[in-house]
């Protein structure tokens, strides 16, 4: 067994364990998390919605697209959408929230490196990962090459997720804007492997003990290097703040949205 496959099972064995429950006690049952983002579903998108343009009719894929609140809402918005992601506990509130808000989505239960070659189509018009994705993988060369064989000629590639500068370096402190510190604690160039809580481990029942991911977070410049030799051009790189409160963090590059296109 290689690196990559031994990374991938610990992360994989953690997210099927206890994730549909825990998607249920943070939005609720499929029902009630279906009914909001009928509502609007381009606030779901957020930033997405303006980065992925008009998106009826359009052929989407889904990175490891969790429980398919994104997946849903751009279904609401008339385009074709698949997700690919490894866990089953995802994907059953995935199938169940498409159900309840009257939509289809396709949910492919694999590895996103481990995908039949009959997936591998090259004719979607948009591939997406958003926020925690890509500190999975330990070589992001095959990853983007797999997002290469997706899309056709001239299709996009949009990477949403967490700025380096705020996963790597800087460590926050404080639940307000008066108390709100930041220290810099973290070496930006360490390419260890690092532990840590699964995403979903907070949303878990009964007290029990957080399922735990090995993580390598990888550096702006390994990124967007790492897409612009995977044969795609460099269309747009946005550096974002904090955009879900008005002070914190402010002048601290929290997200970022990376959007390319794939070259003939």
């Amino acid at each position: 067994m290689n690196d990559y496959d031994n990374n991938s099972n610990i992360n994989e064995d953690a997210w099927n364990k206890e994730t549909y429950s825990a998607w249920v006690k943070r939005f609720g049952t499929p029902d009630t998390a279906a009914k909001k983002i009928s509502k609007d579903p381009s606030k779901i998108l957020s930033v997405l919605h303006e980065k992925l343009g008009d998106v009826k009719g359009k052929k989407i894929m889904n990175i490891m697209g969790s429980n398919g609140s994104k997946a849903v809402a751009l279904a609401l918005l008339g385009a074709d959408v698949t997700v690919v992601d490894f866990s089953k506990g995802n994907m059953d509130y995935a199938l169940d929230l498409a159900k309840e808000a009257d939509v289809k989505i396709d949910y492919i239960l694999s590895d996103i490196l481990k995908l039949p070659e009959d997936k591998l189509t090259a004719d979607y018009d948009i591939v997406f990962a958003e926020m925690g994705i890509i500190h999975y993988f330990i070589d992001l060369k095959p990853f983007i090459k797999t997002i290469n064989r997706l899309l056709k000629e001239g299709g996009l590639f949009v990477l949403r997720d967490f700025h380096p500068v705020s996963t790597k370096l800087i460590t926050s402190r404080g639940s307000t804007a008066k108390v709100r510190k930041h220290k810099v604690t973290g070496d930006y160039f360490d390419t260890s492997l690092e532990e840590k809580d699964a995403a979903f481990s907070k949303y878990l029942i009964d007290n029990k003990e957080p399922e735990k991911v090995l993580l390598r977070k990888w550096t702006l410049g390994e990124i967007v290097t790492s897409v612009a030799e995977g044969g795609f051009k460099i269309k747009k790189l946005d550096e974002e703040p904090n955009l879900s409160c008005d002070n914190f963090d402010k002048g601290i590059p929290k997200s970022f949205t990376l959007t390319s296109e794939k070259l003939s």
